[in-house]
Formats: C-alpha cells, structure tokens, sequence
C-alpha cells in the first residue's frame, strides 16, 4: 500500500501511481470530507455548463414576435405541452 508523510505546512503528497490511476493532474480541485474510516478525498463536481446570468443568455429563445403577458406564456406553453403529450398533468388545474 503506498505511504505518504504529512509535511510541516499541512500538505500531504498523493503517490504518483494513484493519481495517474484516477487522471488527476495539477491544479485539481479535490474536497476532503471525514468519514469513520479516515478521510475521504475525492475531485470536485463541475457543474455541467458554467454559471451563468440571465443576460448572458438574453436572445437565444429567437422569439421576435410581440411581448407577450405572462398568462399569454403559460396558455401558450399549456397548449405546446398537450401537442406534444397528449394531456397535461398539472396539480389540480
């Protein structure tokens, strides 16, 4: 089993052989998380698309019909779904 040692700053070295195994390169994020059998460390979760703001993202509907009311939305969007499904499923509407 490999051993490491833990450096006078915190810092432990993880062998070079399990990194590789598991692709982890430099500059990796990894959380460390406790468990009753030690420590668990393991690469962070990315999110699938980088966060994002509604500005980032203004235009990509295409929509270039008139504004339109809310309500007018939900008609709309209620109509496109039982096109599409058949039925609706809503909670009590």
């Amino acid at each position: 089993m490999p051993e490491t040692t833990l450096s006078s700053k915190g810092q432990v070295v993880i062998p070079k052989e399990l990194r590789d195994a598991r692709q982890w390169h430099v500059g990796m994020a990894l959380t460390v998380e406790e468990v009753p059998q030690g420590l668990l460390i393991r690469p962070v979760k990315k999110a699938l698309f980088p966060p994002t703001t509604i500005e980032d993202v203004m235009g990509c509907g295409r929509y270039t019909g008139p504004k339109l009311s809310e309500a007018e939305i939900a008609k709309r969007l209620k109509a496109a779904a039982i096109r599409k499904f058949g039925h609706l499923k809503s909670q009590g509407k």
